[in-house]
């Protein structure tokens, strides 16, 4: 990934808090050719308006094959599936998913995501603090798209481990072990799902066909459930524990908050603004020369759409840096955060992200009307990496029975 940490201005932690280094880059320009860890450099877009414009080009695309140093996957790539394909391959992909996520599917799913929260909340609740990201943020959404998909609760703990490994990538080797053994697994959940189908969306994906009645094949499959899974829950965890963070950060929005349900809809908006799960697109390539924001990427090289910064460009949100639950939802400043993407790649499960965050923070709401950081906020470690998220949150509260 991009070595922002060399570009960061001085006394500032880019891990903890990489808003400023973003908008040192923005003020000299929206694109910008960074180095990285290793010995290419990559370009990053950082202005909303060419953030929002490069998610919908298709001359940048997301298959790596695209790339003018490619050469093979490294051991990294999990079938083919719908965050490493361009169109037309991606539309045929995402149509024989797309009906497990429609508002009423997803609705369908209300009183479940309820019932898993409650007996999570019922685990700390006697206790006078917990770590929120282990009690809550992580566990809810892994059981919610396990279920989901049809993966058995025995094998949740392993794939979360595998998943963390692969997202956070600790080492290559890590990485790549994991994505061996996640690989493995899946293929013989797949299999498995082939002879004894259940009622669950793997079972689904192994039946389902496309509208020329062709099935996805092994390596599609394989793909689709890796995408799913990983995909599925990640970007959850982190608005859980992200969103929790902020609100409790800010009292005076928590305060809000408390008094008026009603703005619920639009923190959990402004949570995904302010401190998205989020901060890149994934990898993309020039299929050819690309002008963004008055500069020309070449052919074949790297790039990565950072949707963190654009969600805090002030060119499209005045007072970008200030978390306001208020903030307006339409006009100038107002919708319009990129944290789900955009255009053919934007996140098919956020309507199922923003359920379980409005089920799991009224809960939290509910039962913890004292909810607090049980240490400073400069303390709370986060994750290095593209996805933005806590790696702990410890809390403090009354206990109830």
């Amino acid at each position: 990934m991009p070595a922002f940490e060399t570009l960061a201005p001085a006394g500032t932690d880019f891990t903890a808090d990489p808003y400023p280094v973003y908008a040192h880059l923005r003020e000299q320009g929206p694109v910008h050719r960074v180095p990285t860890e290793g010995s290419d450099d990559i370009w990053v877009i950082l202005g909303h308006e060419e953030v929002r414009a490069a998610l919908t080009d298709a001359r940048l695309s997301n298959d790596v094959r695209n790339s003018s140093r490619w050469v093979d996957d490294g051991g990294y790539a999990i079938g083919r599936n719908m965050l490493q394909t361009d169109a037309p391959q991606h539309t045929r992909l995402r149509k024989m998913v797309a009906g497990a996520f429609t508002a009423h599917r997803i609705e369908s799913l209300r009183p479940r995501i309820q019932q898993l929260t409650d007996e999570l909340l019922d685990e700390i609740a006697p206790l006078s603090g917990a770590d929120l990201v282990a009690a809550l943020a992580r566990p809810l959404p892994i059981a919610v798209i396990c279920e989901l998909l049809g993966v058995p609760a025995e094998d949740q703990e392993p794939f979360r481990v595998w998943s963390d490994a692969m997202v956070f990538q600790p080492t290559p080797e890590a990485a790549a072990g994991a994505a061996m053994s996640m690989t493995e697994y899946l293929t013989g959940l797949l299999q498995a799902k082939g002879r004894s189908p259940g009622d669950d969306l793997l079972s689904a994906l192994v039946r389902a066909r496309d509208t020329d009645g062709d099935r996805l094949g092994p390596e599609e499959l394989l793909g689709m459930a890796f995408v799913l899974l990983v995909a599925g829950h990640e970007t959850t965890v982190n608005l859980l524990s992200n969103g929790t963070y902020a609100l409790l950060t800010h009292p005076e929005q928590l305060a809000a908050l408390r008094a008026d349900r009603s703005l619920l809809e639009g923190a959990i908006e402004e949570m995904l603004r302010y401190e998205g799960p989020v901060t890149s697109s994934a990898y993309r390539w020039a299929t050819e020369d690309v002008e963004i924001g008055g500069v020309t990427i070449p052919a074949g090289e790297s790039v990565l759409i950072l949707l963190g910064s654009a969600s805090r460009d002030p060119g499209r949100f005045p007072d970008p840096d200030r978390f306001d639950i208020r903030r307006p939802r339409t006009g100038t400043g107002g919708a319009g955060h990129l944290a789900f993407g955009h255009g053919i790649h934007h996140c098919l499960g956020a309507p199922l992200a923003r359920l379980e965050a409005a089920v799991a923070f009224t809960a939290l709401l509910d039962r913890f009307p004292d909810l607090a950081l049980a240490v400073a906020p400069e303390e709370v470690p986060w994750r290095p990496g593209l996805i933005r998220g806590l790696s702990e949150l410890p809390v403090r509260y009354t206990p109830r029975p």
